[in-house]
C-alpha cells in the first residue's frame, strides 16, 4: 500500500503531487512546529526547514512530540531525525536562533513561512521580512484556550510582556486543533491561494474567521 494511502483518496492528484515539492520553512519547533511539521509531512509535504535553537525539556513533553530519551537534545535536529524514520522524509533543521540580522538568509528559499515562535522579537523580524518580500507567511500563537491561525496581512505582533513567562496554561488538545486547523488552511493555500485567518477556542470548540 503505498504512503499518503488515505490521503490520496481525500485529497486531489493534482494537490498530492504538488504537496512533496512546496518548500515550507516552520519557525520554532515548539507547540506549534513541532505538531505541524509532523501534521504536515504526514499529510504528504516533503520539503521542510525548520528553525529553533531550543533544546527539549521534560516540561515539554506534554505537548510536543518528543521523548524522554530527547531530554538536553535540540528540537530542530530531533524533528528532522525522527521525521526520516517515520517517512523518509529529509528535512533541513536549522539550531539557529533567528534574528533581523540573519532572517533573510534562513528564509530566503521558501515559498511558505509558518511561524510558531513563542517570543515578540523573532515574530516581528519574520513578520517584517515577510511584508517586504511579500513572502506568504502565516502565524500561528496559542494562549490559554485560544489559538489564532493569522496571515501576515492582517497579523499585529503580540506584547512582548508574556515573552519570558513558562508557567503558562496550555491544554495539549488546544495544542492539536489549533495545529489541525492551520494544517488545512495550509493545504488551502498550496492548492489554490486561498488565505483564511482563523481563531479557535477550545471550551467552546469555536473556530471562527479572524475579524
Amino acid at each position: 500500500m503505498p504512503s499518503y494511502y488515505h490521503e490520496r483518496l481525500y485529497r486531489s492528484q493534482e494537490l498530492m503531487e504538488k504537496m512533496p515539492h512546496f518548500p515550507i520553512t516552520l519557525c520554532g519547533a515548539g507547540a506549534i512546529g513541532s505538531n505541524m511539521v509532523e501534521n504536515l509531512a504526514r499529510a504528504g509535504f516533503a520539503t521542510f526547514k525548520i528553525i529553533d535553537y531550543d533544546r527539549v525539556e521534560e516540561r515539554n513533553l506534554s505537548t510536543q512530540p518528543y521523548y524522554r530519551s530527547d531530554i538536553g537534545a535540540h528540537k530542530a535536529t530531533i524533528l528532522a531525525n525522527s521525521l526520516y524514520r517515520a517517512l523518509g522524509v529529509n528535512i533541513e533543521s536549522s539550531v539557529t536562533k533567528l534574528t533581523q540580522n540573519n532572517v533573510k538568509k534562513l528564509l530566503k528559499e521558501s515559498q511558505l513561512v509558518i511561524d510558531g515562535f513563542d517570543n515578540s522579537i523573532a515574530r516581528a523580524a519574520v513578520s517584517k521580512y515577510c511584508h517586504t518580500t511579500n513572502l506568504p507567511c502565516l502565524h500561528v500563537g496559542l494562549a490559554s484556550d485560544y489559538a489564532e491561525i493569522i496571515w501576515n496581512d492582517k497579523y499585529r505582533v503580540p506584547s512582548a510582556a508574556q515573552d519570558d513567562v513558562c508557567d503558562y496554561p496550555l491544554a495539549r488538545n488546544l495544542v492539536l486543533l489549533a495545529v489541525a486547523v492551520a494544517s488545512e488552511v495550509v493545504i488551502a493555500f498550496v492548492k489554490d491561494g486561498t488565505q483564511r485567518s482563523l481563531t479557535v477556542t477550545l471550551q467552546d470548540f469555536a473556530i471562527q474567521t479572524f475579524k
